[in-house]
């Protein structure tokens, strides 16, 4: 990657996002011309899990399909990136709705029958209790399973640190709400508000948006779809 011009502006962007999907941002926005600065505000881990028998297996995030071993179930992901997830996985019956937890409950209630089984729901610790209430009022038995947890990080990184205090960061990314409520508290402890002035966070969706808006951003911005691509366009050119 070309190094800065002197008086250019920065091209630092926060990375927020856990491990492993933090390295995969990173070499996305390397290979844009960013400098990723990476600060994961959360640490994944994977919970046993036996497979139930269901109708079909409901997944929300990358995170919950790589927790699974697969077998023989259909399979429902919010989006095509947890699709695809999915597939490497091993899975071979995988469909993708489009995106969102609302596509998901339109997509079960076209082409599923609630009286052909339960609805497997694989999920983080604390995640997806919206979805399960809304499928269940469209008279789906739904089973809720935790295949892996997420535990907030410790601390910020020196790193990003260093970045924000020198001026170094022009974006930073935020991919679900409990990453942004964490990183705004690493940000508010560390004393960083001010350093954030000149920066614009991008958010994946509404409601992460809303998670940033008491800290004096340059600007807040919300992908129009969410997930990773229609994020990074709102980068612009670097």
């Amino acid at each position: 990657m070309p190094e800065p011009r002197p008086g250019a502006a920065p091209r630092g962007v926060l990375v927020t996002r856990p491990e492993p999907d933090a390295a995969e941002t990173a070499a996305r926005l390397a290979t844009l011309g960013w400098r990723p600065v990476l600060a994961p505000a959360l640490v994944l881990s994977s919970r046993h899990f036996r497979p139930l028998r269901a109708q079909a297996l409901l997944l929300t995030s990358r995170a919950a399909a790589r927790a699974l071993s697969p077998w023989d179930i259909p399979v429902l992901a919010v989006g095509e990136a947890t699709a695809e997830a999915a597939r490497e996985r091993g899975f071979t019956q995988v469909f993708a709705a489009d995106g969102d937890a609302v596509a998901m409950v339109a997509f079960c209630a076209e082409r599923l029958d609630p009286k052909a089984g339960p609805l497997l729901l694989a999920i983080g610790e604390g995640y997806s209790i919206e979805l399960a209430a809304a499928l269940r009022a469209q008279g789906f038995r739904v089973v809720r399973r935790v295949v892996y947890a997420a535990e907030e990080s410790i601390e910020f990184p020196n790193e990003a640190l260093d970045a924000l205090r020198n001026h170094e960061v022009s974006h930073a990314l935020f991919f679900s709400p409990r990453s942004a409520r964490c990183s705004v508290r690493h940000l508010t402890a560390c004393g960083l508000s001010e350093a954030l002035r000149g920066v614009e966070a991008i958010a994946i969706s509404p409601r992460v948006a809303a998670v940033l808006e008491g800290l004096p951003w340059r600007s807040v911005r919300t992908a129009t779809r969410p997930d990773q691509d229609h994020i990074l366009e709102l980068l612009g050119p670097t």
